[in-house]
């Protein structure tokens, strides 16, 4: 994944500022930022088979969620994404958006 260390770097100032300047234990924002983190990996992996199955829609076929499942990716739904969530408005419930994103994931994985 482009930019590990960049991203490992924000990870842990993002930590620091919340040990800092909150009253979260590390406990209460562990999962929030881990299941971000499993959010961001999993839309990189589908991106990539996302570009590599474009084009091989047909009128009989459409490219559906066991297509990825056949790259080895799970399907993420729109709401699912981590690319969506980074075009959240400012001042939106992002804590809610990423329930939100979890909770399709969970849905879709039952399925």
């Amino acid at each position: 994944m482009p930019g590990n260390g960049d991203i490992e770097k924000r990870l842990w100032d993002g930590a620091d500022e919340l040990r800092a300047n909150s009253d979260l234990k590390s406990s209460e924002y562990a999962l929030p930022v881990l299941g971000l983190i499993f959010l961001k990996y999993a839309d990189y992996k589908f991106t990539k088979a996302q570009k590599k199955l474009e084009g091989k829609s047909t009128v009989r076929r459409t490219i559906g969620k066991t297509d990825y499942q056949a790259q080895g990716v799970m399907y993420l739904p729109e709401k699912g994404r981590y690319s969506n969530l980074m075009k959240l408005p400012e001042g939106e419930d992002v804590g809610r958006a990423i329930r939100d994103a979890m909770r399709q994931l969970r849905q879709r994985t039952r399925t």
